[in-house]
């Protein structure tokens, strides 16, 4: 597409090192994988002090002038300016984003919003629960605990997908299962391929976890049903809301807390998460969770 390759004004960038999260600034795309027929990760080289700004469950605003923009967490953070998002296109401009090709340009803001708390995870057991491309904001996690394994005790990952089909960054599934225990299932199977894993519910994977509630976090990413329900299965299980912690990306626009759209009774969204710990949006009226 044309517009898709044209060159970003160099007038749009900061300076060297200097990073305003409120301004623009260019982002080259380096690398695009697909990762199912709908979703792709997207490699952008933004600048060299970029990511150290950055924290896992963190998002950007991404977008192309007379395009628009939409909020996408971090997927991945590199420690030489190159960060990843991981998307799936359902609207102007994440379609317009997926039409992009290496070395195409386009503008990010942020980082913003509020990470997964790891401070508060360390010498205690983590579980991990993602549902769809909700494993996307939870994969930075995942490799900073590959990076540093012993701050952590048991580490649990639970998969879930609607098919298999849908499944994301599954060349990576070997690797995380050397450094944590991972399981996962699928509503249901489509293809004909050999499966080694399990069909149902994702919410019946709790069954297999092996940890003690007492001393274990846990932090949850997807539809916002599914985290409603592991939340309250966890309760049962003895574990503290204040231990859980839910990934929320509903109708960001702005970023700072100005334009309304995220407002949800009294927060927002953009400000103060995506991450939020479960006591802190439990049982609101509007029955998210």
């Amino acid at each position: 597409m044309r517009y898709a390759t044209s060159r970003i004004e160099e007038s749009q960038e900061h300076a060297p090192g200097s990073f305003n999260p409120l301004k623009p600034m260019k982002a080259v795309l380096t690398d695009v994988r697909d990762e199912n027929s709908d979703v792709k990760t997207y490699r952008l080289k933004v600048g060299d002090g970029f990511s150290r700004s950055a924290a896992a469950g963190q998002f950007n605003m991404l977008g192309y002038p007379g395009i628009g923009e939409a909020p996408i967490s971090f997927s991945g953070i590199g420690e030489d300016g190159e960060i990843e998002h991981t998307i799936r296109a359902v609207g102007m401009a994440t379609r317009f984003i997926e039409r992009m090709r290496k070395g195409s340009e386009m503008l990010i803001r942020g980082p913003y919003g509020r990470g997964w708390p790891l401070g508060a995870a360390k010498g205690k057991d983590l579980l991990l629960v993602a549902g769809g491309v909700g494993l996307a904001p939870i994969r930075p996690v995942i490799r900073q605990i590959m990076k540093n394994r012993a701050d952590f005790g048991e580490v649990t990952l639970l998969i879930g997908s609607r098919n298999d089909e849908g499944l994301i960054f599954t060349n990576e599934y070997s690797a995380w299962q050397k450094a944590m225990s991972v399981e996962i299932t699928v509503d249901e199977l489509v293809t004909k391929k050999p499966w080694n894993y399990r069909v149902g519910l994702i919410t019946a994977l709790l069954n297999r976890v092996k940890m003690k509630a007492e001393n274990a976090v846990a932090f949850i990413c997807g539809p916002e049903l599914m985290m409603r329900f592991i939340c309250r299965a966890l309760l049962l299980k003895g574990a503290a809301a204040g231990s859980l912690s839910v990934s929320l990306e509903r109708r960001m626009r702005c970023g700072i807390a100005q334009c309304g759209h995220c407002q949800h009774v009294g927060f927002f969204v953009c400000r103060d998460g995506p991450v939020f710990p479960y006591k802190q949006v439990e049982g609101l009226f509007d029955g998210l969770l």
